[in-house]
């Protein structure tokens, strides 16, 4: 199945409901482990979302936070650092009924793609049970840290010639 046509936009403050909804999907099956009411399901996931945001706000000021959309329609986030010598994925995201579509595939490549025509390291992190490892390993991505929660990953930077031509 081809893939629809997705790109990133700057998040803005009217994205915050569209991301926190997205954020509870990517918690749904730890949250349905636990023997809380809705209620107290919904207080922890607001409580913890905003955590998360301040925390990425604060400690990656200099990276791109895009809204993933196709066709007008907010699916997913990608939360990106480029550096000179490095990419940090620092966060992404789709919606369920996004996943599976091979659109996180084709977003990891593109900026593979991108970070390789630099020469650039890339690096993320990912729990253990997050289908999304599988996509990075197959992607170059080797563990490099385990902190019990999340495992480091990175892959190094592809070397980058520059054929010089003759006058």
């Amino acid at each position: 199945m081809a893939s629809p046509e997705v790109h990133l936009r700057p998040i803005t403050d009217a994205d915050q409901a569209f991301l926190r909804t997205l954020y509870g999907t990517t918690r749904a099956d730890e949250m349905a482990m636990l023997p809380w009411d809705q209620v107290v399901i919904e207080a922890f996931l607001d409580q913890q979302f905003q955590a998360q945001h301040a925390h990425y706000q604060a400690h990656f000021a200099d990276a791109g936070f895009s809204v993933i959309e196709t066709a007008g329609e907010a699916i997913g986030r990608a939360y990106l650092l480029w550096t000179d010598s490095h990419l940090q994925i620092i966060d992404t995201a789709l919606m369920p009924a996004w996943r599976g579509r091979g659109i996180g595939t084709g977003l990891i490549r593109q900026w593979l793609a991108q970070a390789d025509r630099h020469g650039l390291s890339v690096g993320l992190h990912v729990t253990l049970h997050n289908p999304a490892l599988r996509l990075y390993q197959r992607n170059g991505f080797e563990v490099v840290g385990d902190n019990g929660l999340y495992l480091e990953m990175r892959r190094p930077a592809l070397a980058v010639f520059h054929v010089d031509r003759p006058a």
